[in-house]
């Protein structure tokens, strides 16, 4: 898996902080098909909801932006007035500049090393609730499997366990930019190891920050040194039963085949 690069600013122009974009859809749809009831359509409205939302328009215009003919011998049918032409001619005028600002925005950010990679780093979309960011620090590579050890920012490290043909698929090498990404129900949360050592290779000292308790399982939040937050979904069972609650100290346990791993390309 590699992360794709997104644009890094997005922006959605309203005018007058009503008519948006989907508005203007409805007024090229207009414009091209000349029936309400299929722009209504290509818009994603209802005929009356069309309607409504036009006639919205021509009170903050105080001006008609479309008009309507029946029969005759051009044919019926609703068409944009020259105000409305005017309007959606304006409105692509500023689609545009917009996409220009945006545009010269981003290459300034992309001169902006630090800041670029923290919002690519935002950028990416992933139901895993815990992700980690860091660097390789290591690739141990087998026949069959890899495991690759990730430095994270407050100065914890993580080790994933990924086939050796994804680890070439996603070309990890030492230094590389990564995230580590653990599902919430893969974390083990251990308050006492009364004596034993476990075989799970990330185990993360911190202290309890949340606890949200829900219907079923709470969310409980583990805040590490440096500031970095794990979550565990943990059964409202097992809560009681280890008396878990804020300011206590506790260990974040999961295997190293339950690490997702990101690597920047």
């Amino acid at each position: 898996m590699k992360a794709q690069d997104q644009p890094l600013l997005q922006g959605e122009l309203r005018l007058a902080g009503r008519l948006d974009g989907r508005f203007f859809d409805l007024l090229a749809a207009l414009a091209l098909t000349g029936s309400l009831q299929k722009a209504a359509r290509a818009a994603g409205y209802s005929y009356k909801g069309a309607w409504l939302v036009l006639d919205a328009a021509g009170a903050l215009t105080h001006a008609p932006l479309v008009e309507t003919a029946t029969g005759g011998r051009g044919g019926g049918g609703t068409r944009l007035t020259a105000e409305g032409a005017a309007l959606l001619a304006g409105w692509r005028g500023l689609q545009s500049r917009l996409a220009g600002f945006l545009g010269e925005q981003e290459a300034w950010l992309n001169e902006q090393p630090g800041l670029a990679a923290l919002l690519k780093r935002m950028s990416m979309k992933t139901t895993a609730r815990n992700q980690f960011h860091g660097r390789i620090a290591g690739v141990n590579p087998g026949p069959a499997t890899t495991t690759v050890r990730v430095a994270l920012d407050g100065g914890q490290a993580i080790t994933a366990s990924l086939t050796t043909l994804a680890a070439q698929e996603l070309q990890v090498q030492t230094g590389k930019e990564a995230l580590a990404l653990v599902k919430s129900s893969e974390v083990v949360l251990v308050t006492d190891f009364g004596g034993y050592r476990l075989s799970a290779r990330n185990q993360l000292a911190g202290t309890v920050s949340r606890v949200q308790r829900g219907a079923v399982s709470s969310l409980v939040g583990l805040t590490l040194p440096g500031g970095a937050v794990i979550t565990a979904s943990v059964t409202n069972d097992a809560v009681d039963a280890l008396g878990l609650a804020v300011g206590q100290p506790a260990t974040a346990v999961f295997k190293a085949y339950a690490v997702m791993l990101a690597v920047r390309s």
